[in-house]
């Protein structure tokens, strides 16, 4: 009976028709000839209530409701949650759907008003974007059902606990293996890359057919076979591609919302799964004050899963990066010349200044290309059309700023240490160009 009760929800249209009775009775203190038909509309509001009450409570139908959610999130993008409801009343609910979103989201005022028809199986889907990885736990689905009536409501409570992990963007990884599976990732921004000359290794000697290039015709197995014969060559595979994330304080400015840690996470994903399509080998670390999350490059079938987790586990102290730490990790441990993709950021000249001995020792070794962000915010501020003098100093600023990545890029260029300077939303973008101009000019 207890909890009978607490389930019961009094509407506003039942505090709307009770206040004005109440006002209605006052009145007629002074107009009697109102009572009678006062009277008469109270004793039809109290078998309204009764029959809404029965109607809600006493039949045997009832709501039924379960929210659907995927085994995973995908951070940093729009992810589908479905709210299924089944009304088994003998008549049409009507429905305020109250779903208890994790508190990441700092959503207090999601519902949804419906009306649902008896029998009906209806679904009801909505969209939540998480902006930081871990795990994110859903409260109660609560379902507030009334009849036609409308005076009271029953509350219905579903799927009390729940937890959704948010790993890194998978569904990013997926559009962009989808784009290149068919050969649209120019729809994306992709570029294509002229390959040039012959960056290859020899695969075998074939038969002349039209359309070869005749640049690789094989003269003396021609001479031998007394008919045309070509070299045949193939992309140059197993190379390892390493993307090494700096976790220190530089990566936590937020862009969007999501910080630049978390765009560099993104970008590992996909250009670690583009690397093994492309049969290369994928690896990734991380580094701060010391080297962390390692998974060493190999090309097998469990590697991408294996990158997957460890993104996810990637924890963060935001301390100050040691790049000499960097160094002598990467000379002890890399023997083979790899690829490394360095995800960083530099405001000043004077803080690359500080690791560009550490960067050049780096690119003597392997092929290093240092990726690290425009501050589109800056950008933007210093495109507004200025109305005060404090606002023209203020603008002056960021341009100077602005310029200065402009510097550092120049900077690491002269030392021949390959770069990029990106917004955070084209990283993966200008990420991926990098990594198969690289491979059409057989730099590595």
């Amino acid at each position: 009976m207890k909890k009978l009760i607490r389930n019961i929800y009094l509407e506003k249209r039942f505090f709307a028709i009770l206040t004005a009775l109440i006002l209605g009775f006052i009145i007629s203190f002074i107009y009697t000839d109102m009572y009678g038909v006062l009277k008469l509309f109270f004793y039809l509001f109290l078998i309204a209530l009764v029959v809404d009450s029965i109607m809600v409570f006493g039949s045997k139908g009832k709501i039924s409701g379960e929210r659907i959610l995927p085994d995973k999130f995908s951070n940093g993008d729009d992810n589908p949650i479905r709210i299924r409801i089944i009304n088994s009343y003998l008549f049409k609910a009507n429905l305020k759907i109250i779903d208890e979103i994790p508190h990441q989201f700092q959503k207090r005022d999601f519902g949804i008003s419906t009306k649902i028809h008896p029998g009906e199986n209806k679904f009801f889907d909505y969209e939540l974007r998480p902006v930081e990885r871990g795990v994110y736990s859903f409260g109660n689905l609560n379902v507030f059902a009334g009849s036609p009536i409308g005076l009271l409501t029953r509350k219905y409570t579903f799927n009390k606990a729940q937890e959704v992990p948010v790993y890194p963007s998978f569904l990013q990884m997926r559009k962009y293996d989808l784009m290149a599976f068919t050969n649209r990732l120019f729809e994306y921004g992709l570029k294509k890359i002229r390959r040039i000359g012959h960056t290859m290794e020899f695969e075998q000697i074939k038969e002349y057919v039209q359309g070869d290039d005749i640049r690789n015709i094989n003269w003396k197995a021609t001479a031998k076979k007394n008919q045309l014969m070509v070299n045949q060559y193939q992309d140059e595979k197993s190379q390892p591609v390493y993307s090494v994330i700096d976790k220190g304080r530089v990566m936590k400015m937020p862009f969007s919302e999501l910080s630049l840690l978390d765009y560099a996470i993104n970008a590992t994903l996909v250009i670690s799964n583009i690397a093994l399509k492309k049969q290369d080998k994928a690896g990734m670390f991380a580094f701060s004050n010391k080297i962390e999350n390692r998974v060493v490059a190999e090309r097998r079938s469990s590697q991408m899963n294996l990158i997957l987790e460890t993104l996810y586990n990637l924890n963060t102290n935001f301390v100050e990066s040691d790049f000499s730490r960097l160094y002598v990790d990467v000379k002890r441990n890399l023997n083979h010349r790899s690829l490394l993709l360095l995800y960083t950021n530099f405001e000043t000249l004077d803080a690359l200044h500080r690791q560009l001995p550490y960067l050049q020792a780096i690119s003597k070794l392997h092929l290093l290309v240092v990726i690290f962000f425009e501050n589109t915010e800056l950008t933007e501020f210093s495109k507004e059309r200025a109305k005060t003098t404090q606002q023209i100093f203020e603008q002056t600023i960021a341009e100077k700023f602005i310029y200065e990545k402009k510097l550092i890029v120049n900077e690491l260029r002269k030392y021949g240490i390959q770069t990029i300077l990106t917004k955070p939303d084209n990283l993966t973008v200008n990420t991926i160009n990098k990594y198969l101009e690289i491979k059409a000019r057989g730099l590595l």
